[in-house]
C-alpha cells in the first residue's frame, strides 16, 4: 500500500474522530431550538428561519449497531438501508431538489438526513413517513438490498488500515458489541434474514425512541400541522431497549499479527476509553492530541507517515487508540515507542507549549466542521442519544481543563484497562521482527504446544525408560 493511499486512509479515520467531536460539543453552540413533542412521544427540535429557501430534516433513532444480534454484525446498518431501498428516492432529492438524502449508522444511532426545498416540506415528510411506517421488508427487497450492502463491504474491507482498525477493536473488546464493525462483514450480513430486520424494526424503529430536528424556512404552525398529520400515526413502543451489555474482559497482552498484503505494516495500540457522557470526554480528546505530538517527538521519522491518536467515545466506554503505518522492520520499536508515550502521559505533565497547541488544534478542528449547516442540530440530538444534561460550548470547556487533568486521565486509563496491540502486515517478516522483543500470536495460526520439561533423574535411579 502506498504512503499516499495510507495517508488518505488515516485522514478518513481522523475525519470520523472529528465527526464524533462535532456531534458531541461545538466550538460555537447553535441557538436554542424550539422544543415540541407529539402525542406518540416523538421529540421535535425546531430552528425556524423565515425566508430560507431550504429545509433540513435530521431524524435520530437512539439505537444503533451495538444492538446487532451476535453473529449478524451489520443488521442495524441493513435496516437503515431498508428505509429508502429505491435509488430513485435519493435521485429525487439530489436532482429535483438540489439537496441530499443520507442514512448513517453507528454503534449508538441511526441518523436520517434529508435536505431539500422548503416549498417541498410536506413531500419530504411524506417520504420520511413512508420509510418509517411502511418499511419495505418483502423477501425480494431484503435480498436485493442485502446483496448491495455486501458488495459495498467487500469493496471496502481490503484496506490494510481497515483490517488493522477492525483487528484492534476485536482484540480490545472481545465479544463486546464495539468489537464488531457497524457495517458488518459479508459473512455476518449473509446471516441477517427478513425476520431479523422485522425484529429490529419492531424493537427500535419507534416514535418514542427518536428525535426529529428541523432547520430552515418552514414556520412552526406549518411544521406542526404536517408532522401531526404524517408522523402522528407512527407507532410508539411500550418499552425502549436500554444499552446495557456485559463489560469486556481484559485483552490478551500478546501482540496480534494479522496478515495483510503490502510492503509496510499497520500498527495499533489501544486502551479502554471513555463513554460520551463521561465528564472527562473532552479531556480525552486533548490527551489524544498531546499523545500524537509526543509520539512524533519521540520518533521523528514517523512525522511524514500516516499517524494518528484518537479517543472514540460511545454510549458505553469506547477506546483510546494509537495507530501508524510503519516499515515492517521497525514495527516492534514503533510499538515500544507508543507504549513509552502512554507512560510519559502518566509521569510527565504537559508543558505550557504542548497544552496550548493541543487546545488550539481541537478548537480549530471543531470550528471547521461546525460551520456546516447540517451540523447545527447534532449537539442537541446528542442530548437524547447520550442522556446528557445540557449542550456546552467547547471553548468554555477547554478553558476549564488543566495539564493536571490530562495527567490524571492518562493514569486513569492506564489503571483501568489492559493494553491491546496489533500489527497488520506480512506474518513471516513480522514474526522475525518481533521475535525476542515482544510476545505475539498470529491470527489463524495454532500456537505450538509448550513442551513439558523432563524431570531430572533421582540419584541412583538406573531405570531404563520403556
Amino acid at each position: 500500500m502506498s504512503t499516499t493511499t495510507t495517508r488518505r486512509a488515516a485522514i478518513a479515520v481522523s475525519a470520523l474522530y472529528l465527526l464524533l467531536l462535532v456531534h458531541a460539543v461545538t466550538a460555537q453552540v447553535s441557538p436554542e431550538p424550539q422544543r415540541e413533542q407529539l402525542l406518540n412521544g416523538l421529540r421535535l427540535l425546531l430552528w425556524v428561519k423565515p425566508g430560507d429557501p431550504d429545509v433540513l430534516l435530521k431524524l435520530r433513532i437512539h439505537s444503533g449497531a451495538a444492538f446487532d444480534l451476535a453473529g449478524k454484525a451489520g443488521q442495524m446498518t441493513l435496516l437503515g438501508d431498508m428505509l429508502f431501498p429505491d435509488p430513485a428516492t435519493s435521485d429525487f432529492f439530489t436532482n429535483e431538489m438540489g439537496g441530499k438524502l443520507n442514512v448513517a449508522v453507528n454503534y449508538d444511532s441511526i441518523t436520517v438526513t434529508m435536505v431539500g426545498k422548503a416549498e417541498e416540506f410536506e413531500h419530504i415528510v411524506e417520504v420520511l413517513r413512508n420509510a418509517l411506517l411502511a418499511t419495505q421488508l418483502t423477501p425480494e427487497v431484503v435480498s436485493r438490498v442485502r446483496d448491495a450492502r455486501i458488495k459495498i463491504v467487500r469493496d471496502t474491507a481490503i484496506s490494510p488500515t481497515t483490517v488493522a482498525d477492525r483487528a484492534i477493536s476485536a482484540r480490545l473488546f472481545g465479544d463486546f458489541p464495539y468489537s464488531r464493525p457497524p457495517a458488518g462483514s459479508p459473512e455476518d450480513l449473509l446471516r441477517v434474514d427478513r425476520g431479523d430486520l422485522m425484529l429490529a424494526r419492531d424493537r427500535f424503529l419507534n416514535s418514542n425512541n427518536a428525535t426529529l430536528a428541523i432547520v430552515g424556512g418552514v414556520t412552526k404552525p406549518r411544521a406542526m400541522r404536517t408532522l401531526r398529520q404524517l408522523l402522528g400515526p407512527w407507532r410508539k413502543s411500550e418499552q425502549v431497549v436500554p444499552t446495557t451489555f456485559r463489560q469486556p474482559k481484559f485483552p490478551d497482552a500478546r501482540t496480534l499479527i494479522v496478515s495483510v498484503p503490502g510492503t509496510s505494516a499497520e500498527i495499533r495500540l489501544a486502551l479502554r476509553g471513555l463513554s460520551r457522557s463521561d465528564p472527562d470526554f473532552v479531556v480525552a480528546i486533548l490527551l489524544a492530541k498531546l499523545a500524537q505530538h509526543r509520539w512524533i517527538g519521540m520518533k521523528p521519522d514517523m512525522a511524514n507517515r500516516a499517524l494518528f491518536v484518537r479517543s472514540d467515545s460511545y454510549f458505553l466506554p469506547g477506546m483510546f487508540v494509537m495507530g501508524a503505518a510503519v516499515n515492517e522492520q521497525t514495527a516492534a520499536d514503533s510499538l515500544a515507542t507508543a507504549k513509552s508515550v502512554i507512560d510519559s502521559l502518566v509521569t510527565t505533565p504537559a508543558t505550557v507549549a504542548e497544552f496550548e497547541r493541543a487546545k488550539n488544534e481541537v478548537a480549530s478542528d471543531a470550528r471547521t466542521l461546525v460551520a456546516k449547516a447540517e451540523a447545527v442540530p447534532d449537539p442537541w440530538l446528542d442530548l437524547d442519544t447520550y442522556h446528557l444534561s445540557s449542550v456546552q460550548d467547547l471553548s468554555i470547556m477547554l478553558q476549564s481543563i488543566t495539564p493536571a487533568d490530562l495527567q490524571r486521565l492518562a493514569a486513569r486509563l492506564s489503571r483501568e484497562s489492559g493494553v491491546a496491540t496489533v500489527v497488520a502486515g506480512d506474518p513471516l517478516q513480522l514474526k522475525s521482527t518481533l521475535q525476542g522483543k515482544l510476545q505475539f500470536e498470529v491470527l489463524g495460526e495454532i500456537a505450538a504446544p509448550v513442551s513439558s520439561p523432563i524431570p531430572p533423574k533421582k540419584p541412583g535411579n538406573t531405570d531404563t525408560p520403556r
